[in-house]
């Protein structure tokens, strides 16, 4: 976590959706290659070690590449079924509801609260949900590009209407907090709900509990 601003001076809020406000997608991955009789770290160990994994991966959460596309592809590399995959992959993930409520009493307590999500396709969202929880939401295959690019933070803060310097940023993958911190963002890495909930408090000024 960084913070050059202090105590509640942070006046927006910018999240990850998947690790942050639901369970780790990692270890609905490893569920998955389990049920599959792959070994437990398939799926994260291709994405960073096969090049055409990370094509493929990075094809669909920029939008480029439509979920039938992406499925029958993906399913021949692991050698299974390509039949509802990426539903099969997320099938253990679940709601953080701690973290869920958390961002929504921080907009309730006027913190200007946005999204920014790398989707495995667009249709999965609650957008109920989301226009509860957020004042902005930038997702991947809408918007055409996908984090760490620096660009997709910038956006995040222009779809509250707050200026990054003025912003904290959560997720759950260390490398995609660099670039916020960059643009003056304070960073929490996400590990815990209650950790992250405690340091949101101090820096937003504002009870979250």
């Amino acid at each position: 976590m960084d913070s050059e601003n202090g105590r509640g001076a942070y006046r927006g809020l910018l999240v990850d959706w998947g690790g942050v406000l639901t369970t780790s997608p990692f270890a609905s991955f490893r569920s998955f290659c389990e049920l599959e009789g792959l070994e437990p770290d398939t799926i994260g160990r291709r994405f960073r070690e096969d090049r055409g994994c990370r094509r493929l991966l990075i094809g669909l959460e920029t939008g480029e590449l439509a979920e039938q596309q992406f499925e029958p592809q993906f399913a021949a590399l692991l050698g299974v079924s390509a039949t509802g995959l990426i539903d099969r992959l997320f099938a253990g993930s679940r709601p953080e509801e701690q973290m869920l409520a958390a961002v929504k009493r921080a907009r309730e307590a006027g913190i200007r609260t946005g999204l920014i999500s790398n989707s495995w396709g667009t249709r999965r969202y609650d957008r109920a949900l989301l226009a509860q929880l957020f004042d902005g939401t930038v997702i991947s295959g809408e918007v055409g590009m996908r984090k760490p690019t620096q660009e997709i933070y910038a956006l995040g803060a222009k779809s509250i209407g707050v200026e990054p310097r003025a912003c904290v940023f959560v997720d759950d993958l260390p490398f995609n907090l660099g670039p916020a911190a960059e643009l003056g963002m304070a960073t929490v890495h996400h590990v815990s709900s209650e950790q992250t909930i405690a340091e949101l408090e101090r820096l937003l000024g504002v009870s979250l509990r």
